[in-house]
């Protein structure tokens, strides 16, 4: 069924994509199994992706509210801020625009979705570059901790975010929005002055937004790995280079998946950016399916951090029975009793009073005898009990202890009798 969408979707824009060049996401097509799946397939990275990562920044908040930031747990978190923004903001936009046959997000939405996108695609390619330096930083020596300045450690942000935003910047510049053959299109309008220019920036903007990072990033990766293979004479050198070892092989990981997953956008940006006159177009189906490789790698670095980080394991345990834990104080303030519905008994209600009580306060003239009477005239006794407590009033008290009860039978007896 998606090969057949993707064969009718082609059939159907092969003459329209040959001499146009589409933006923010908008592909026209007359199939109504393409407008369905891909942003169905949007839709279900779009929860994956937001839950993931959702749950790696709380976590990574949750490490730095409780001690000093770290330059590694910074990184992965302005990792983890690209994948959510990418995933809040630009698959939307793509899942609507997919959705539809007609541009109608506005002008504003055209000229930013492209430049959005590759905006946080690069960010994540010079922090992927950067958890790359670390790691090699922290592997050489993995016992003394790599520690910056909170100054540093923003002004590393800062540089990547600024760098990253004006890397893509003439996709904002040349997208708009406009008629053609009665219909609204997002496209690129690249005036003819400026042709020999978008022509540079079709070729150096891959090269500078993925492969060399991805170059860099590697070689660090490579050392960093050669110094995780060096075996440390103390047991707690060794465990350090454990640790190390460990988080290299995680970021690798995840550099390699967004590699991977990022390659088919970039042949088709390639291929869009220098298609000939006459030439044959990029397919349809594989300009989409590059596309929702892109909001995959989003998805799947949570995935990575969850699988092979056993700290991140710790940690998310651990925020978790924080949250248990500040939400038990309050559920047990609910269950408490109101102040008005106390168990202690108003005053005016007569305590319960024990049997030995009752003669004792028979003998002594208080002035509540009269109402302790009238209650005992309002509840009758029966005359057993009376006769009991009567008999243990007379009859002299005995010691429990007596070691010989049965010599003193005759004598109790006795002074009964009398």
């Amino acid at each position: 069924m998606l090969a057949a969408a993707f064969a009718d979707a082609n059939s159907s824009t092969m003459n329209m994509s040959a001499h146009l060049h589409f933006a923010g996401g908008y592909l026209p097509s007359d199939s109504k199994d393409w407008r369905t799946i891909v942003p169905a397939l949007l839709v279900a990275v779009c929860l994956v992706g937001f839950t993931g990562n959702v749950c790696v920044i709380s976590v990574l908040l949750h490490s730095a509210w409780k001690g000093k930031p770290s330059m590694i747990h910074s990184l992965i978190l302005n990792l983890s801020l690209a994948d959510l923004s990418l995933l809040l903001f630009s698959a939307p936009v793509r899942a609507t625009a997919y959705f539809k046959s007609v541009w109608d997000l506005g002008w504003f939405v055209c000229k930013s979705s492209d430049w959005f996108v590759h905006t946080c695609m690069a960010a994540k390619s010079l922090t992927i570059v950067a958890v790359a330096k670390v790691c090699f930083m922290y592997a050489s020596a993995p016992a003394k901790p790599v520690s910056m300045h909170n100054c540093t450690i923003w002004s590393v942000l800062v540089a990547i975010w600024a760098a990253a935003s004006l890397l893509p910047l003439p996709e904002w510049f040349f997208s708009t929005t406009r008629l053609h053959e009665g219909v609204e299109m997002c496209l690129m309008d690249v005036p003819p002055v400026a042709k020999e220019f978008m022509a540079m920036f079709g070729k150096l903007y891959p090269l500078l937004a993925f492969c060399l990072p991805s170059l860099f990033a590697s070689f660090y990766f490579w050392r960093a790995y050669g110094q995780c293979r060096k075996r440390g004479t103390k047991t707690q050198n060794l465990r350090n280079q454990m640790r190390s070892k460990q988080l290299t092989v995680m970021l690798l990981s995840i550099a390699v998946t967004s590699a991977v997953l990022w390659l088919p956008e970039w042949v088709a940006w390639l291929w869009v950016w220098h298609v000939k006159a006459r030439g044959p177009a990029p397919p349809q189906g594989f300009i989409a399916l590059s596309q929702v490789l892109v909001f995959s790698t989003s998805s799947a670095n949570p995935l990575i951090f969850l699988v092979m980080s056993e700290e991140f394991k710790e940690d998310l345990k651990g925020l978790w029975k924080w949250m248990i834990t500040k939400k038990q104080p309050t559920a047990s303030e609910s269950q408490k009793t109101p102040a008005g519905h106390s168990e202690a008994p108003p005053d005016d209600v007569p305590a319960p009073e024990s049997p030995t009580s009752i003669p004792e306060k028979e003998k002594t003239g208080s002035p509540s005898s009269g109402i302790e009477k009238s209650e005992k005239a309002q509840m009758p006794i029966l005359p057993d009990v009376e006769q009991f407590w009567h008999e243990r009033d007379t009859v002299p008290c005995i010691q429990d202890n007596d070691p010989v009860p049965w010599e003193h039978e005759d004598q109790e007896t006795g002074d009964c009798d009398k």
